[in-house]
């Protein structure tokens, strides 16, 4: 970690401006369904109320409101959860406001173990324009910035990257665990590392698979985008989800997985059915052996046996991506099995993170995600990390 953190600051008097991910889930009647991410907050804002922040001011995005106040994508709710899960803070406040003069009144009145959250930041069209008229505005609202929002942290936006500009910043701890676990993977993996890349297309991870060839011993490759990986090997596919653009890239990927000596494994057998659909008839066959009308929705029985073999004999597995359409109960299997894998990994001395997203959901559904080592708050940051890519939010931080 090579930036500053909020251990590096003397926070008697300093009045601290962060960035939280309060992107959370919400049922129809605004109640917080998955209060993950909130959570995920605390361990920051209780070292700033302990160590005597003269008030923390929180600020968060939610939903896509698309630069207008919407009432549904209000942080009302949020609070209220915030302050039944934070009950050493003295008070739990909420404004209307983002920026300007009310914002800066509640702030001001801030006294420590106060806390104040803003309105959805992304109800001023600004935010993602990252404007730097509202970044100055923000700052007016602390003394320090602290950037804890990782799942925001690839986007330039005013409250994770333009308020930067204006005050010292730093990192939260959610903030530097993410960076340590992937970052830190990345940089110096234990070995044997073995990542597990899913999901529906090829086109949306090309350049993690194509800086992975350069990091990992194995690479294993399911979900829809395995498809194209094996029509690029001349394998019939039936009606399974390909991409005929990507074919020619997939080939280049098998060519250079070749060269590096990495062993880029795709499915042997599938889970095919004669529809997307739960109630579809299914059965195995060979990945060569799909007949027109059907389509793969997951990995087979033999290549999750595989799969799981190389997970649980590695040191380091990264997985980011399901294995097949797993939220149809029918095709889970695969996905399960590689969720089982990687706890079991974790009992035999290994690291083992899941890179947000789909896969998440999979090792939540799976009620395997405790088990885990680290699983990430940030599915689009973590797969720009996974890229090699230096995330906006980060770069804009003190360096120690």
């Amino acid at each position: 970690m090579t930036k500053q953190t909020i251990r590096d600051v003397e926070w008697a008097g300093k009045r601290a401006l962060v960035r939280v991910d309060f992107n959370v889930p919400q049922d129809d009647a605004g109640n917080v369904t998955d209060d993950t991410r909130i959570r995920a907050a605390l361990p920051t804002i209780r070292y700033l109320l302990e160590h005597g922040a003269n008030g923390v001011v929180l600020m968060s995005h939610l939903g896509r409101p698309k630069g207008k106040v919407n009432p549904k994508y209000s942080m009302r709710p949020v609070v209220e959860r915030l302050f039944e899960l934070l009950p050493e803070a003295h008070e739990v406040r909420k404004t209307e406001a983002i920026t300007g003069a009310a914002a800066e009144a509640a702030a001001s009145v801030l006294r420590p173990g106060m806390v104040l959250m803003l309105e959805n930041t992304r109800f001023d069209p600004r935010e993602e324009k990252n404007d730097p008229a509202m970044a100055a505005e923000l700052a007016r609202l602390g003394d320090v910035f602290v950037n804890d929002a990782f799942g925001a942290a690839h986007r330039a936006n005013v409250s994770t990257e333009g308020v930067a500009h204006h005050l010292p910043a730093v990192a939260g701890f959610l903030l530097e665990k993410e960076l340590a676990y992937i970052g830190g993977a990345l940089e110096q993996p234990q070995r044997p590392f073995v990542t597990i890349i899913g999901g529906a297309k090829i086109s949306d991870k090309i350049n993690v698979i194509d800086n992975l060839l350069g990091k990992v011993d194995a690479l294993l490759i399911g979900g829809g985008m395995a498809n194209t990986f094996l029509l690029a090997e001349g394998k019939q596919l039936g009606d399974s989800l390909v991409e005929p653009e990507s074919v020619e890239i997939a080939r280049n990927l098998l060519a250079k997985a070749k060269n590096a000596g990495v062993r880029l494994l795709l499915p042997s057998d599938a889970l095919i059915a004669d529809a997307f659909s739960a109630d579809a008839q299914t059965k195995v066959v060979a990945v060569d052996a799909i007949p027109a009308g059907w389509r793969m929705l997951d990995i087979g029985p033999e290549t999750a046996k595989a799969y799981s073999a190389e997970v649980v004999a590695a040191k380091l597995v990264i997985w980011n991506g399901p294995m097949g359409v797993f939220e149809l109960e029918p095709f889970a299997a695969g996905t399960r099995a590689i969720a089982q894998a990687m706890a079991d990994a974790v009992d035999a001395g290994a690291t083992t993170i899941v890179g947000g997203g789909d896969s998440v959901a999979a090792v939540e559904q799976a009620g395997l995600a405790a088990r885990m080592s680290h699983v990430s708050t940030g599915g689009g940051a973590s797969l720009e990390l996974l890229e090699g890519k230096v995330l906006p939010g980060v770069a804009a931080l003190a360096e120690k």
